[in-house]
Order: C-alpha cells, then structure tokens, then sequence
C-alpha cells in the first residue's frame, strides 16, 4: 500500500466517489488529489485533497474531500492520505494546516485541534460558511501545525497489511427477482412437457 500524487486519467475514479461520499467538489482539480493504492492489485484505496486558498493576505492551505472506500476503513488508509496531505503542505511552507470537517474526532487523533470560527482567515471562515450550507452541515474549523502531526502506530501497523475486505456475495437471482411467478409463468416456446 502507497499513497501517490493523483494523475489526469484518475479524473473520473475521483469524481464518481467524491460524488458517491457526498464530498465536496468544489473548484475540482485532479492536481490536487493525493490517492492510496494497494501496489499487489493496483486498487485504489483512498484519496484526499490539498487545496491552498490564495488571499491579499497570504495563502491558507485546506484539506478536504479526504475519503476512504468501504472496503478499505479501519486499516489506516485514510491517515496515510491525511499524512501525505499535511507533508506536502509541509513541504510548501505552511505553518498551519487548516480543514472543515464533519468528522473531528478523526482529525483529533492526529494532533489537529478545534478552533473558534473568529479564528479562522476570512477566506477561510467564507468557505466554512458554504460547507454548512453543502455537504457539511456539521462541519467544525480544525487546524494542525505540520511538526505536531502525528499517526498512531496502530494504524501505520494497520497501513502495511492493509486488505480489502471480502465483499459480500450476492444472491443468485431469480425468476422471482424480475417479477415472474416460476410456477404460473407461460413462456412463448413452452411444448407443455
């Protein structure tokens, strides 16, 4: 299992499971995407975005739209795309790594801390606004300093084996299925034997 920077051609993937998660698309840009792949089956596993937020004053770098296919919860996929996420904002200059999320709890478990909306860079409290209105109508203002990240061993351990679960099989279908009553149907080439 890795974590790659996303290309053009995973364009589509990308926008089938945003849309399917119910994450924002908002200014989509393939670019910006980082995507978890288990290197045995080629199977993507993850993904997460890295948007910066150019204003008069200054740049401010989100993560958003972070999600992870049902198969793969639990094994630290998505922490290794929010690590990836935060290193790269890293690696840009940013001090202080901001998201708008729904999901807190999750973020909090890698040293990102809560912060008061007033707090936030205006662009920023802007597009809190328009998460509430969309997609994240629970969404709380989150920040992490790069230095202060941190993913538990459980889940880099988790990260390594990482698996998809085995999907469910589905039941063979039937007459039944389609509306047909096997018993009382005629079929047009029915001999009568």
């Amino acid at each position: 299992m890795y974590v790659r920077d996303a290309k053009n051609r995973d364009e589509a993937w990308l926008l089938d499971h945003i849309e399917a998660m119910g994450l924002d698309e908002t200014a989509f840009r393939s670019r910006d995407y980082v995507i978890a792949v288990d290197e045995v089956d080629n199977v993507k596993a993850g993904f997460g975005r890295y948007r910066v937020h150019k204003t008069d004053d200054g740049e401010h770098c989100e993560l958003t739209s972070i999600g992870v296919l049902d198969g793969w919860r639990g094994q630290g996929v998505g922490a290794h795309v929010v690590e990836r996420l935060v290193r790269t904002a890293a690696d840009e200059g940013f001090e202080v790594v901001y998201s708008l999320t729904g999901e807190p709890d999750y973020l909090a478990t890698f040293g990102f801390d809560p912060i008061e909306e007033s707090r936030l860079p205006e662009r920023l409290r802007k597009r809190l606004g328009e998460k509430r209105e969309g997609v994240a109508p629970e969404a709380i203002p989150m920040r992490v300093e790069p230095e202060r990240f941190r993913v538990p061993d459980r889940l880099r351990e988790a990260f390594k084996g990482a698996a998809a679960a085995p999907e469910d099989d589905e039941p063979e279908e039937g007459p039944e299925d389609f509306g047909i009553d096997p018993d009382e149907a005629t079929y047009k080439y029915d001999t009568g034997r």
